[in-house]
């Protein structure tokens, strides 16, 4: 384990705010939770001292950065720090190694008489550590998961367990190809990293079994970090079963009705009705291929019909004319599938609700 790893989990579990210095180019590809982006340099001007650097050497690269964050520049973003450090008095800062970058920015700041800890290695340590904790939590943590088909449920009853890791939530994506969710998704990086993280989170406050939801290798675009998935496929299980108008209704509820209002916050009101009408035909023409030319169209008809109602009606109901045929002809032959090929014990078979308690009880 690294040297400085204690600090790190300490800056995991108490969610200690971070200020990152790194270009907005740099963070967009990978950030932290609690993780503010006031950055150095913008990317242009990264962009050109390396180009300067790889050049001329170090020196001649420090003097074009001087020039290119000076006078106002340099008087603009070290407010910008002082505000965020009065804001923040326990926070860190790091730049991508803990070098020149953060070092300057600390040293500007306490020309200032305001004083901010770095964090030794900057973001490159912190993704290492998460790394390293992602696949040892994975493999050594007590892990159950939680099975059943499309439509039982699976999501609320990770939302009622606390000693529970919402992978879905993490993905910002409901999973299948109608998951989904405005706003899109995070990159693959930081989907990582809320994962470590609460997987780190758990190992620290509870002694049980996580509960995990069954899951295959992508959630939307993100995919599992395969020792996770390999820990899916083989942990002891406990499964719901629901009959097939439950598990209706609790598609159209889930997947047409409840997002509605995350489409209004995203969209507006006016847009989203559309939006989300858009957004099911879009997830239904990827399946397009899978599902055959003429059930495609059975059920792109349908889809129409459906929401042409709801709009006119503010109905939905006629939804389950399509959701019912999708989810017993198409995932549910697809799902048993794939539990035909989870090896782990079977833990409990149940209702949801009996499941919810059973989970519950454990947890006592």
């Amino acid at each position: 384990m690294q040297k400085n790893a204690p600090n790190f989990a300490e800056i995991f579990l108490t969610s200690t705010p971070l200020l990152d210095v790194r270009a907005p180019v740099e963070f967009s590809r990978g950030a932290f939770p609690h993780t503010t982006n006031l950055p150095l340099l913008d990317d242009d001007q990264r962009h050109r001292i390396g180009i300067c650097y790889k050049e001329k050497g170090q020196d001649a690269a420090i003097e074009l950065g001087h020039q290119l964050v000076g006078g106002d520049l340099r008087e603009t973003r070290t407010s910008e720090w002082i505000r965020w450090v009065e804001n923040n008095p326990n926070g860190k800062l790091f730049c991508f190694r803990g070098g020149l970058r953060s070092q300057t920015v600390q040293a500007w700041l306490a020309e200032r008489n305001v004083h901010i800890d770095l964090v030794p290695g900057g973001y490159k340590a912190l993704r290492r550590y998460l790394i390293d904790q992602l696949e040892s939590l994975s493999i050594n943590l007590p892990m159950n998961i939680l099975c059943g088909r499309t439509g039982c449920g699976k999501t609320r009853v990770i939302e009622e367990i606390s000693h529970s890791i919402d992978l879905e939530g993490a993905a910002h994506h409901r999973g299948s190809a109608f998951g989904r969710r405005p706003g899109g998704q995070p990159s693959q990086i930081d989907f990582e990293n809320n994962v470590a993280i609460a997987l780190l989170k758990h190992a620290a406050q509870y002694q049980g079994a996580v509960i995990v939801e069954d899951e295959s290798k992508l959630i939307g675009r993100c995919a599992l970090p395969a020792v996770l998935q390999n820990r899916i496929g083989s942990a002891p299980r406990v499964i719901i079963e629901e009959d097939l108008e439950s598990r209706v209704s609790v598609t159209l509820e889930d997947y047409v009705i409840a997002p509605l209002t995350e489409y209004s916050r995203y969209y507006g009101d006016e847009q989203a009705f559309d939006q989300l009408a858009q957004s099911l035909h879009d997830a239904l023409s990827r399946v397009q291929r899978r599902l055959g030319g003429d059930r495609y169209k059975l059920l792109a008809s349908a889809l129409s019909d459906a929401l042409h109602h709801q709009k006119n009606n503010n109905d939905a109901q006629q939804h389950r004319h399509w959701i019912r045929p999708m989810l017993r002809d198409y995932y549910d032959p697809m799902y048993d599938y794939m539990l035909g090929r989870r090896v782990g014990e079977i833990l409990f078979q149940g209702s949801r609700d009996e499941v919810t308690a059973y989970l519950k009880a454990r947890s006592e």
